[in-house]
């Protein structure tokens, strides 16, 4: 079957792989793998516009690659690559901060979501990441971006990029569409934020079972439901979000039910959850395991495809050097 084109999406090395981002991508993901040419980018520029340890970066990148790859983003059928190992990735973001209005940066939702949480600096990094994704997309020219509905916003500013530039130089890069696919939006064990470590609200991929067990015990669920008997309404439970990613569909039309009509309380609605999430995670956590003790393996997919990204990447610096007339 011949492949549709390029697919580009990205994942950050900002700490351990969680549910939120099993379930609102790279499941997601997995499912496109043989109908495009999908690359993936560990996307470790981005990580950097927020506080973290320098000694620790080398360690969350090497883990967001081993969970990804374990995960089903397997290096035979996808291209996966470290983003700072291809540097016309920032390039090509320069070129386009300047095609870009600030007041359109400004306007973005998670800028000024991120703003208020780091208050005391507020990096440039912070503004212009919109412009450093959309060159993450546009360098490889990519036809779709698999994303959650969170990346909505910044996805539509890609786009918008994307017919400046056209427009302002010549036709060079498709208008890529957004893929919304099946993917969840996963909020943390709070109930109220997107699953986070910096929110400490996340259920880790590689977690120790015990220690997923007790998150998911204390999560917060359908905060209307006083008591046991009380009927619940599994739309207003993040817990049932998960079962809808997690369980086999007839557990989930049982659940639904059983909730509704207080058969079940919510601790009952975990157990069953906490089973499913088990077995669905299972053979990840033991492929992941088996390369934390083959690095080898994960480090040669990453070298792989940086070669291969760093080819198709300078195609397309040379062209857009050559259409706004520096070469």
């Amino acid at each position: 079957m011949e492949k549709k084109g390029v697919i580009f999406s990205g994942i950050q090395p900002s700490g351990m792989i969680h549910l939120g981002n099993y379930l609102g991508a790279i499941k997601n993901w997995v499912k496109l793998l043989d109908a495009y040419d999908a690359i993936f980018c560990v996307v470790d520029y981005h990580a950097i516009t927020q506080p973290y340890e320098t000694k620790e970066m080398q360690a969350r990148i090497f883990d967001a690659a081993r969970v990804n790859i374990a995960s089903g983003l397997d290096p035979d059928r996808c291209t996966l690559f470290v983003q700072s190992r291809v540097p016309e990735h920032t390039e090509l973001a320069w070129i386009l901060n300047c095609v870009t209005a600030v007041g359109d940066l400004e306007r973005m939702t998670q800028y000024k979501e991120k703003s208020k949480q780091h208050a005391g600096m507020v990096n440039a990094g912070l503004l212009n990441y919109p412009v450093l994704q959309a060159s993450d997309i546009l360098l490889y020219k990519a036809v779709g971006v698999p994303v959650g509905e969170d990346q909505a916003q910044h996805l539509e500013f890609c786009r918008d990029l994307a017919r400046k530039f056209n427009r302002r130089f010549g036709d060079t890069f498709p208008v890529p569409d957004t893929m919304f696919g099946q993917t969840l939006k996963v909020l943390g064990t709070d109930g109220k934020h997107k699953m986070s470590k910096s929110m400490d609200n996340f259920l880790g991929v590689l977690e120790d079972e015990d220690v997923l067990w007790e998150k998911l015990r204390t999560s917060v669920t359908d905060e209307a439901r006083k008591r046991r008997s009380d009927p619940g309404d599994p739309g207003r439970c993040n817990l049932y979000t998960m079962h809808l990613g997690i369980s086999p569909e007839e557990v989930c039309r049982q659940v639904d039910h059983d909730c509704r009509n207080a058969k079940i309380g919510c601790v009952d609605c975990k157990k069953i959850l906490f089973e499913h999430l088990m077995k669905d995670l299972e053979p990840i956590r033991e492929k992941a395991d088996q390369l934390s003790r083959q690095p080898e393996k994960v480090q040669q997919a990453l070298e792989d495809g940086a070669a291969r990204c760093k080819s198709l990447a300078e195609k397309t610096l040379e062209e857009v050097r050559a259409k706004i007339g520096l070469r």
